[in-house]
C-alpha cells in the first residue's frame, strides 16, 4: 500500500532541522549544511550533481532508499526559495537549476497561487494555495501505486505528523548543537500522536532513525 514518508530528514541533538536567517546566500540557513554532511559525502549526493565518487556505505544506502518507489512530492514554499509573499514575477524555479532531483510532480504548498512550471528531467512543480490536505490528495493522485515523499521544509513536516499523515519518518540525527533555527519537535508529543521508533542505524557522521505510526 503506498506510504506518506519523509526521508533523509536531517536533525541536530537538539531537535534543530533547519538554521536560522535563511536566505539566497543560506538557503539552509546559518550553519544549516552542517547538518547535512552525512549526506554530502554519499555517492547519491555526487550523482545529483553530476560527479563521481563520493561513499557507498550506510549512509549513502539511505539516501538512496529516500528516492526508491516516490511517484510525488510535497514541499513547502521556503524549501522551494526565499521568495517571500506574494511572487513578484515568474523568475524563480526553485534551488536546483533546470533539472531538479525530483523527476516527479512536486506540489509546493503556499498562500500565492502561480503557474505551474515543467522542468527538465520531468519534475512539474504545481503550487497549492488550499492546505496539506488538498496537497496531499493532489499528490496521491499524482503518485498513483507509488509513495509520496515529504521533503520540508520544517514547518511542513510539523504539520503533517501533527495532522497524524506521515505513515514513515526516516531521520539523521546528527551528533552536534544548533542551538537556535526551527526545531522540528518543538510543541509536538510524538508518543501521543502514535509515533514509535521502529529502527536505528548509526555511522560515523549521524544516527538513522525510523518511525513509524501505529495503525
Amino acid at each position: 500500500m503506498p506510504k506518506v514518508r519523509v526521508n533523509s530528514f536531517a536533525v541536530s541533538l537538539d531537535g534543530y532541522a533547519a538554521g536560522p536567517q535563511q536566505s539566497l546566500e543560506n538557503p539552509l540557513g546559518v550553519r544549516g549544511p552542517e547538518l547535512f554532511e552525512w549526506f554530502f559525502t554519499t555517492q547519491v549526493f555526487g550523482q545529483m550533481h553530476g560527479a563521481g565518487g563520493g561513499s557507498t556505505g550506510v549512509d549513502n544506502d539511505w539516501a538512496r532508499r529516500g528516492f526508491e518507489n516516490v511517484g510525488a512530492w510535497i514541499l513547502g514554499r521556503n524549501m522551494f526559495g526565499p521568495v517571500r509573499g506574494a511572487w513578484p514575477d515568474d523568475s524563480w524555479k526553485g534551488w536546483w537549476g533546470e533539472e531538479p532531483p525530483y523527476h516527479v510532480p512536486a506540489f509546493v504548498l503556499t498562500h500565492h497561487g502561480r503557474p505551474s512550471i515543467e522542468m527538465k528531467g520531468g519534475t512539474t512543480f504545481h503550487f497549492v494555495t488550499d492546505g496539506i490536505h488538498a496537497a496531499l490528495d493532489r499528490a496521491r493522485q499524482a503518485a498513483g501505486d507509488k509513495d509520496v515523499r515529504i521533503g520540508g521544509g520544517v514547518a511542513t513536516v510539523r504539520q503533517y505528523l501533527q495532522a497524524r499523515l506521515i505513515d514513515e519518518l526516516h531521520l539523521a540525527v546528527r551528533p552536534i548543537l544548533m542551538g537556535s533555527g526551527e526545531n522540528l519537535f518543538a510543541g509536538l508529543n510524538m508518543a501521543e500522536l502514535g509515533y514509535r521508533c521502529t529502527q536505528h542505524d548509526p555511522t560515523e557522521l549521524a544516527l538513522h532513525v525510523v518511525m513509524h505510526k501505529d495503525s
